[in-house]
């Protein structure tokens, strides 16, 4: 959170308030949200396939934009009580509607 009387709080807040792709870049920027949007749309919704299917991404990154995804409400998070705890990510009614524009 940046400090609200900073020259960088002030700029972002003006751009937002006139450009409302601001506010989607906001939500979808970020190098690995859109292909996380795409795998989860294929079925790649637990953890380690996720993983798998982006190789390059660290384990804390993926755990961090998964984070803010599920914020932003593109993306529900299920957590079953097994031996291990088995979490699968699906798309949202709103992370849906974003597929044909991916």
């Amino acid at each position: 959170m940046r400090k609200t009387n900073s020259t960088n709080f002030v700029n972002e807040t003006e751009l937002a308030a006139i450009c409302p792709m601001h506010n989607v870049m906001q939500v979808l920027g970020g190098r690995w949200k859109i292909a996380l949007l795409y795998f989860i749309h294929q079925d790649h919704n637990r953890f380690s396939l996720l993983q798998k299917k982006v190789p390059f991404i660290t384990t804390k990154m993926l755990s961090q934009q998964l984070k803010e995804l599920e914020k932003d409400a593109l993306v529900n998070r299920k957590i079953y009580a097994e031996m291990p705890p088995r979490v699968e990510y699906s798309l949202t009614k709103k992370g849906k509607s974003l597929l044909p524009v991916l």
